[in-house]
């Protein structure tokens, strides 16, 4: 059995629209994934880099990428009101599911991207629907406790560490995909395809680099 870490935050559309669009995309392997809550935030942060929803054009594209996305693939997908939201209160509610150093199982992963983006635009911070969701699941652990809270900012420290720099990415067998769209060449990397058998993986990544903004 073949494991993949997926890590994701569930501010981000593409991380629901790939969570939901996982069993097809791996329809015929044997996996065994781990859900890993992270901050897209502090991901974004180490970077240097803005989210897609905090460019205004960009905006306004990306909302109507996956709304159309969603209706594609068949995935409910309705806007929280307001988008960006902080969601700390939700990762810290996944990895307070699991005992300390575990992963929330899927059920638990899934509850909370639909909190998020199946409830016709609700905010995802409403405070009693967050006290529901968390009776709901009944975390192991004190999702508001400072273990919980430490070990969130390590894991995101330490997928960062790792070369992450956003969501949704998967990895499998040390090979990070990122994105939505990159379901497809994982699906191919698993059933062995010839290309990453050879040096074009490596090849690829190793380009020099090329002229450097200044920053500002």
């Amino acid at each position: 059995m073949t494991a993949i870490d997926f890590y994701f935050d569930v501010i981000s559309p593409y991380a629901w629209l790939a969570f939901e669009r996982l069993p097809q995309a791996l329809e015929g392997h044997s996996v065994n994934l781990a859900y890993h809550p992270v901050l897209l935030g502090g991901v974004l942060g180490h970077w240097g880099q803005k989210g897609p929803a905090e460019i205004a054009p960009k905006r306004d594209w990306t909302y109507r990428q996956v709304a159309w996305l969603a209706a594609e693939q068949g995935t409910t997908l309705a806007l929280p009101r307001p988008h960006p939201f902080n969601p700390l209160a939700m990762q810290r509610l996944a990895l307070a599911c699991a005992p300390a150093g575990g992963t929330p199982n899927r059920r638990v992963v899934e509850r909370l991207f639909r909190h998020v983006w199946c409830r016709d635009g609700a905010d995802p911070n409403e405070p009693q629907g967050l006290a529901e969701l968390q009776a709901e699941l009944r975390p192991w652990r004190d999702p508001h406790g400072a273990e919980v809270k430490a070990e969130l900012r390590a894991r995101t420290e330490s997928a960062v560490a790792s070369g992450l720099f956003g969501v949704p990415t998967l990895v499998c067998r040390g090979k990070a995909f990122f994105g939505l769209d990159a379901l497809a060449m994982l699906a191919a990397f698993l059933a062995g395809q010839a290309w990453f058998a050879g040096p074009a993986w490596d090849d690829a990544g190793a380009q020099p680099p090329g002229l450097q903004r200044p920053s500002r």
